[in-house]
């Protein structure tokens, strides 16, 4: 069961949003994080739900909270923006299909123009400089996103898009919403942190929303973003999560 607690009231237009959770590298949530303090987006929502993982995080403070996923807001040169953060994923197949079935249901409502989920590639060795893949549901957005940087090329490359990156994309197109996923090449050990691959990502989105993004605060070390995620590794291991297994012969997007 999920529960939504609206922290504060938009005026949303045809809103853009854009997903990045932990995963893979955590190429996602670095990058959404990044959006989230730069550009000062202010909170809307707060999902919880007793699907997600069965555990608590300490704050700074010292008390409890619950593992939540967010979504912010920010008006960019008349264009709003939503950006959809958290420490945590659905744990289980059902869990994700009922949470994005909501999200889109939610959002519908606000008339999303466009979805895009961000996440990792997985690769044996990091990379010097990370490609960033790109599928859609439109065969016109995927041929956008080119122009931008991001390459199509993605079949026989990456594996399956699990998680909320992959089906977030896969169930907008019964909503008749447009929606990609933007991939970045990132080392696949589950401690490193893909910053390079969040800053290859950040740079498509710059350049696709004309956002003028900074991103020379990115090679510094990014003090919110690894502590969010050593929240989430931590959590991993108090359930004990598996590990992601990376294949020998392949590239492989998981979470």
């Amino acid at each position: 069961m999920f529960k939504i607690k609206e922290l504060k009231k938009a005026n949303l237009k045809n809103p853009i949003l854009i997903s990045g959770l932990p995963g893979m590298g955590n190429v996602g949530k670095i990058a959404v994080d990044f959006m989230i303090d730069t550009l000062d987006a202010k909170k809307l929502f707060e999902v919880s739900s007793n699907g997600f993982p069965h555990a608590v995080f300490v704050n700074e403070e010292n008390l409890v909270e619950l593992p939540t996923i967010q979504f912010f807001y920010k008006k960019i040169k008349n264009r709003d923006f939503l950006l959809m953060a958290g420490d945590i994923q659905p744990i289980d197949e059902k869990e994700c299909y009922e949470f994005c079935d909501l999200v889109l249901d939610v959002f519908q409502k606000y008339k999303v123009s466009e979805i895009i989920t961000l996440g990792g590639v997985g690769l044996q060795q990091p990379p010097k400089k990370p490609i960033v893949y790109c599928t859609s549901n439109t065969k016109e957005q995927l041929s956008n996103l080119k122009k931008y940087g991001a390459n199509p090329n993605i079949f026989g490359i990456v594996g399956p898009i699990v998680g909320v990156s992959g089906l977030l994309v896969g169930l907008a197109k019964d909503k008749n919403i447009i929606a990609s996923a933007l991939l970045a090449e990132t080392f696949g050990h589950p401690a490193y942190l893909g910053i390079n691959g969040a800053k290859a990502i950040l740079e498509v989105i710059s350049k696709k929303y004309n956002l003028s993004l900074d991103l020379t605060s990115l090679n510094e070390k990014p003090e919110k973003s690894l502590e969010r995620i050593k929240k989430f590794n931590d959590l991993k291991r108090g359930i004990g999560e598996q590990k992601t297994k990376l294949s020998h012969n392949k590239t492989d997007y998981i979470g």
